[in-house]
């Protein structure tokens, strides 16, 4: 990896926001969650989260979902850039997210939510989407602490899922810009580490990932510092 290569990357993770991310909900649509993992990435989220059915002969399966939908949607680039943290169950889910003191926002068209451009995204904050016709599910609903509408005054009641999050993504890096969120680093050095090598390296990355062996320290100038036992262990043929 050249040194302006690592620079950008460097860059890029300087304006990461941890405390900022999505949990989709039963997406079945790649191109759907393609282009959300675009906006994350375009507003400096790193994780994605990814909830699916836990029946094996479900098309939004948890093996299903991992290897056909979310790896569809980072196909354009974005998986060395986001990470995507796939869960069984919507509550596991909201329970990962809440231990990391995340408020928990859900679209929905009810009497109870509120204008979206009403929440405090400076808050660590987690935004869930639901599935392309039917929604988040009721579960989802009764765990999230305000559920959110886009308001519209046209014939349609509702955005493309893709378009909704967009919308929102882009109000929460405006209040997070205004407070000044992108001015200092945020991601520990382990994650810019992980970043820096899968980015820098994909190939390596995939012969690691295959073999167990752990990532190699990145140094200043983008090279690998590792011992002479790493470098024959990813040599190694299978």
């Amino acid at each position: 990896m050249s040194p302006e290569r690592y620079a950008r990357i460097r860059q890029l993770l300087a304006l990461r926001q941890p405390s900022l991310t999505v949990c989709l909900e039963q997406l079945y649509k790649p191109h759907n969650a393609s282009a959300i993992v675009r906006s994350c990435d375009a507003v400096g989220i790193h994780k994605v989260h990814a909830v699916c059915s836990q029946d094996p002969d479900s098309p939004q399966s948890a093996s299903g979902l991992k290897e056909s939908t979310m790896l569809k949607a980072t196909a354009m680039g974005s998986e060395h850039w986001v990470e995507t943290q796939v869960h069984p169950s919507i509550d596991s889910a909201v329970d990962v997210l809440k231990q990391q003191n995340m408020q928990i926002l859900v679209t929905n068209l009810s009497p109870a939510a509120v204008d979206f451009r009403e929440i405090d995204y400076t808050k660590p904050t987690a935004i869930l989407l639901g599935q392309e016709k039917l929604g988040v599910s009721a579960q989802a609903k009764s765990l999230a602490d305000k559920e959110v509408i886009i308001p519209m005054v046209g014939m349609v009641q509702s955005l493309n899922v893709s378009v909704a999050a967009a919308l929102i993504l882009y109000e929460a890096q405006r209040q997070r810009q205004l407070a000044g969120m992108y001015k200092k680093p945020l991601l520990d050095e382990e994650t810019c580490q992980r970043t820096l090598f899968a980015g820098g390296f994909p190939n390596f990355k995939k012969i690691c990932d295959r073999k167990g062996l752990a990532y190699p320290y990145i140094n200043t100038e983008g090279g690998i510092e590792a011992d002479k036992t790493w470098w024959q262990q990813l040599q190694h043929s299978d």
